[in-house]
């Protein structure tokens, strides 16, 4: 049941850190553990509308319904929150009391309620939000245990710790069949006679249409979305959240996969984070351990940081590509539209075609990413539209400075 009341969910002037996910998506539309921080929201009210950078605006409009703002207060929700089922009653307990206040994670406001007579700016941007909160006086109370994702890493760092009530959710509000204990299935879901299902440590939930096909291992906690195919003799193991129209194989662990992304051949992914329309060629694998078993760091914004994790694979951002047998290392980004082959020491900038072991990084054109991504939907019944061009070509200006590196002498 939803709470009548105002939320607006923004994004702030901090989302260069947890580029690539956010060059093309905004910060409430990144999967974690089976949800999004929208998903999550549209739980506490249906009075949901957003404030996103302009480039998104009209990407994210196609995705994402705004409902309409009533009378009363508004609960302002950083976009950049972990989507986790258990802020919903919270939420909806500061939005049912009306009481003003300001609440922070870190450096960032997480949430605030703001009261009718308080008129936010016109038009409201994503800078202009947290000053105009910082502006409104409002009490500050503590953060209700509220805490946002900074940095990719901590995307996949919070996998262990939503994914048992993220998914226990996942399991009530859907209509799904218990098969056998603890496994889940929707409607259409065929799994081979051959497959075999552990879910002594976890709930495994396969929604609706997914093909399990033979001779596949799988280990719960575990959920794969919507029209996705576990391709045979793979094995997906425990912490693993699969979305839309997926092609699973080879070994998975502990990963985010995003809608279309394809993984289909033999390789390890672990810790990791894939973003949408993402392809990994035969034998791609990523580590996820350092061989000295120390904390993995990461480079996020310019910045070389301690991530705090022993087991820390890589981000890989919507369109990229992976030729056969890449080898990436722990703790390695991967941007927008880059094409990657061998072997991958270092962060690799969006619009790139990274062979560095090769002796060869070159851009990549921007023609020659639209051209591909329409290819891409075309294979999944997808129409490529204008917006989907605009947002390419904004996100290629965005990030032509980080591809000053095809400059730089190859290092073998």
């Amino acid at each position: 049941m939803t709470t009548p009341g105002n939320i607006l969910v923004f994004e702030d002037h901090h989302l260069d850190r947890t580029n690539p996910i956010t060059l093309t998506r905004p910060a409430f539309g990144i999967t974690c553990c089976v949800y999004t921080l929208y998903d999550i929201v549209r739980m506490v009210s249906p009075r949901v509308r957003y404030v996103v950078r302009p480039h998104l605006e009209k990407i994210v409009a196609r995705r994402f319904p705004q409902g309409e703002h009533a009378g009363g207060p508004t609960l302002y929700i950083n976009a950049s929150l972990a989507p986790d089922v258990r802020y919903v009653e919270s939420l909806r307990s500061l939005l049912a009391r009306g009481k003003p206040f300001l609440s922070t994670s870190g450096q960032r406001i997480a949430a605030a309620l703001v009261p009718e007579r308080i008129s936010p700016p016109s038009p409201a941007a994503p800078a202009g939000i947290p000053r105009f909160l910082l502006e409104s006086n409002l009490p500050l109370e503590e953060s209700e245990g509220l805490r946002t994702f900074d940095y990719p890493f901590h995307v996949v760092g919070a996998i262990r710790d939503l994914f048992p009530a993220n998914l226990d959710r996942k399991i009530r509000d859907g209509q799904f069949t218990e098969i056998r204990p603890r496994v889940f299935v929707g409607r259409g879901v065929r799994i081979a006679d051959t497959a075999v299902l552990h879910a002594d440590d976890g709930p495994i939930v396969l929604d609706n249409d997914v093909l399990v096909m033979d001779f596949c291992y799988l280990r719960g906690p575990l959920y794969v979305g919507p029209n996705s195919r576990v391709i045979e003799r793979s094995s997906v193991k425990e912490f693993t959240s699969i979305g839309n129209t997926c092609k699973i194989g080879g070994e998975v662990e502990a990963s985010i996969i995003e809608d279309y992304t394809n993984k289909q051949h033999h390789g390890f992914l672990g810790h990791s984070y894939v973003g949408s329309w993402v392809n990994l060629g035969a034998g791609t694998s990523t580590s996820d351990l350092k061989n000295t078993y120390g904390i993995v760091r990461m480079e996020c914004a310019g910045e070389r940081i301690d991530t705090g994790l022993q087991f820390m694979g890589c981000v890989i951002g919507d369109f990229a590509k992976a030729a056969i047998n890449t080898s990436i290392f722990a703790g390695k980004l991967i941007g927008v539209a880059s094409m990657i082959y061998g072997y991958v020491g270092q962060n690799v900038p969006s619009f790139c075609n990274y062979a560095r072991s090769f002796g060869q990084v070159t851009e990549c054109p921007l023609e020659t990413a639209i051209q591909t991504q329409k290819r891409m939907f075309a294979r999944r019944n997808v129409e490529q539209t204008d917006d989907d061009i605009a947002l390419l070509s904004a996100v290629f200006e965005m990030t032509r400075e980080e591809r000053s590196i095809s400059s730089e002498p190859p290092v073998l």
